[in-house]
């Protein structure tokens, strides 16, 4: 099947939210709290419309799943799944590393991603087959194959300040092996880094499906690997995500079975 509509009508969908977000970023914003650190402003909630409106309108039998909220099926074989501003405490306080996110599954396999970075304006792009894509430009994965000169990234989940699965084990264990970790506040955008090898790896647990659809593809297209900490098949609705450029991946997995078997990380790692 030819994608290319779908990927044309989600690369405007995505660029119209990035300009909205852009239009609005240096002004004061109404902020809310889903948890302790979890934050959403209207920013979030406007983006996920305009973006919802553009894909019903072109798609009106397609399913839908965001982070606000939105979650419809309906039947359809078709599903988009995105966030609209993936990196919302850093858009909240200024800090210029935020994401529009959206993919598409058929039949639950994700067969097209775009992420747009608006202060950059960067378009990664990936149609499942066909190759991962920046700005038009066709990007892979590093060739660094030493752990030890490689650049990583990583986050901390939302309930860091009430869990005990809150990585911050695993940060201490990189650290020490890697030359040198990265915590930008967007998955999507650290997974497009894997993709294009700006980082070498990237690691992290309690993420949703819209934080890692398109990311996730893109990787695997830009002829990275993606597992979960012990090198099992991931998914988006899993609860833990590894990916790399291939080469340093089985020396992250080794690290991060170094706690798995901890009771800090146990129930996590073996809950599927």
């Amino acid at each position: 099947m030819n994608w290319n509509p779908h990927l044309e009508i989600a690369e405007k969908a995505a660029r119209a939210a990035g300009d909205l977000l852009i239009a609005h970023r240096d002004e004061e914003h109404r902020i809310g709290f889903k948890g302790a650190v979890d934050l959403v402003t209207e920013m979030d909630e406007r983006s996920q419309a305009l973006i919802h409106s553009i894909l019903s309108t072109r798609f009106p039998d397609h399913g839908f799943l965001a982070e606000e909220g939105l979650d419809s099926q309906d039947g359809s074989e078709y599903r988009w799944i995105f966030d609209p501003l993936d990196g919302t405490t850093n858009f909240a306080h200024g800090f210029p590393i935020f994401a529009v996110s959206i993919a598409l599954q058929e039949r639950g396999r994700t067969i097209l991603g775009v992420v747009f970075d608006p202060p950059r304006d960067e378009m990664f792009t990936a149609v499942k087959g066909q190759g991962a894509h920046l700005n038009g430009r066709h990007i892979s994965v590093s060739g660094v194959r030493d752990l030890g000169r490689s650049l990583l990234a990583t986050g901390f989940p939302y309930d860091v300040r009430e869990s005990a699965q809150n990585n911050l084990d695993h940060f201490a264990d990189f650290a020490v092996r890697a030359q040198a970790l990265r915590r930008c506040g967007s998955a999507a955008l650290d997974l497009c880094y894997v993709a294009c090898g700006r980082f070498d790896g990237f690691w992290e647990l309690k993420l949703a499906p819209w934080d890692v659809a398109a990311g996730i593809l893109l990787v695997r297209e830009a002829g990275g690997r993606v597992t979960d900490f012990r090198g099992g098949d991931q998914d988006i609705f899993g609860p833990e995500v590894l990916a790399s450029n291939g080469l340093v991946h089985e020396d992250m997995i080794r690290v991060l079975e170094m706690r798995l078997d901890s009771c800090g990380s146990k129930s996590l790692s073996r809950t599927r």
